[in-house]
């Protein structure tokens, strides 16, 4: 178990560069499933999480071949279907959340999609319903095998169908998508996601070759197709980065440039770290973060306290709320987090109480932060990652206290993060991986 050793205390300066986004990338990778075309994908991000996803693409027969720093080529034309029913699919299906992302361009290629329970954050219940029922009403049939936690779903032909999503899904969405693309007939998916990532999904798949309308609402119409072709993609900057780039500025008084952040994309982002008191700036396409020594949070108009809650695209994103929490501890002012999807997210807050936080934990959904003002810094203390957003909040916290801070399981951090110390050591951080 790898680990972080830090002394924090220090401003950093500098530009940063956000990766692909992790998020879109697992869906867009699977979708190179569905041709037996040659597909490029670009501004692959080299994460942990993104390359287990790309391991299992070539198990599974796809070629794949790394053309640049952050670019690919996948051709899926000789697909071994037969692997899915092995023992090697279920470990290594497994140990990868993002690995549910395949079944459904698997079920409309090939009639079949199996798949084992998917590991990843341990933030909570991420029932898989969303996607199986989806997949049930476009005709697959559907079977869990409860002792060996392993899912199948199996149709000759799937067939469109009209449906009413339980729940705004990104990925149930995307996964719906992909297997509606060939389906018999036209599907139209009702309380359908609408994130920028999914956006891109479907974009990439009407280039090759797909009819799928409504994109940017949460009413998709798909008309099924017989062939997709293969085609090129770029992925966006990931949001979540950028969101953390700014906590990062914020809580270490930094002074940094996020370069090329897709602003156009990150929807109230920049405007929710504004409520906190922090001072940015759209320049172009790049976002820039002043040195700030002090930040006050807003209330609401009536004065009362304000609230910080995730809500589905176009809500804020319940993966910056850890990083929103983190921030706040130094502000002027009290705020209300309230993460209404995951129960056990912000679980975190103890450490940062053990560095002199005052937080108060009101449920597992929701922390009251009563900010510091920096009049008392936090101190440094030795911590374990529980999830990728949690240990990059405390990876945060760290950077701006006083004296050492150990952050161990930092392969959490590595799964959604790419080379973070040695971006963060380019900035001035004293930041050692042991």
């Amino acid at each position: 178990m790898g680990s972080f050793e830090i002394i924090g205390g220090k401003q950093l300066k500098g530009e940063l560069i956000p990766q692909g986004a992790k998020n879109e990338a697992l869906q867009i990778l699977s979708a190179v499933l569905l041709t037996p075309e040659k597909m490029t994908i670009r501004n692959v991000p080299d994460i942990v999480d993104v390359n287990k996803l790309i391991d299992l693409l070539r198990d599974l027969g796809v070629k794949v071949e790394k053309i640049g720093p952050e670019e690919y080529t996948f051709q899926a034309d000789n697909v071994d279907i037969d692997y899915i029913n092995s023992d090697k699919f279920k470990n290594k299906g497994g140990a990868l959340r993002g690995s549910i992302m395949i079944v459904g361009p698997l079920l409309t290629r090939f009639g079949k999609g199996y798949i084992p329970k998917p590991g990843g954050d341990k933030i909570g219940r991420r029932r898989l319903d969303t996607h199986f029922i989806g997949f049930e009403n476009l005709g697959a049939k559907f079977e869990y095998d409860h002792t060996n936690e392993f899912y199948r779903v199996e149709a000759k032909r799937l067939k469109g169908a009209y449906m009413l999503l339980d729940e705004a899904s990104v990925t149930g969405t995307a996964n719906i998508v992909m297997a509606a693309t060939m389906a018999e007939g036209t599907t139209t998916i009702y309380n359908a996601a609408c994130e920028p990532y999914l956006q891109q999904l479907c974009k990439m798949l009407n280039r090759m070759g797909a009819k799928i309308s409504g994109i940017g609402s949460n009413l998709l119409t798909i008309e099924g197709v017989e062939y997709l072709g293969g085609t090129e993609h770029a992925m966006l900057p990931d949001m979540i980065e950028v969101g953390s780039f700014i906590g990062l500025a914020a809580m270490t008084q930094s002074e940094i440039t996020i370069k090329n952040a897709g602003y156009e994309h990150l929807g109230i982002i920049p405007d929710t770290f504004r409520r906190l008191g922090i001072k940015l700036e759209r320049r172009g396409e790049d976002i820039y973060i002043p040195q700030q020594d002090y930040y006050e949070i807003d209330t609401f108009i009536d004065g009362s306290i304000l609230t910080i809650a995730d809500a589905p695209w176009p809500g804020f994103t319940p993966d910056l709320l850890s990083i929103v929490l983190v921030v706040a501890t130094q502000a002027k002012g009290s705020v209300l987090i309230h993460q209404k999807m995951f129960e056990s997210r912000l679980f975190f807050v103890d450490k940062l109480i053990d560095m002199g936080a005052q937080i108060i934990l009101c449920d597992p959904h929701r922390a009251t932060v009563i900010g510091l003002g920096r009049q008392h810094s936090l101190r440094g203390v030795t911590m374990t990652s529980p999830d990728i957003r949690a240990g990059v909040s405390l990876l945060i916290a760290a950077l701006s206290a006083k004296g050492k801070s150990t952050i161990h399981n930092i392969e959490q951090i590595d799964r959604g993060y790419q080379n973070i110390d040695t971006r963060l050591r380019a900035l001035g951080a004293e930041i050692i991986r042991k």
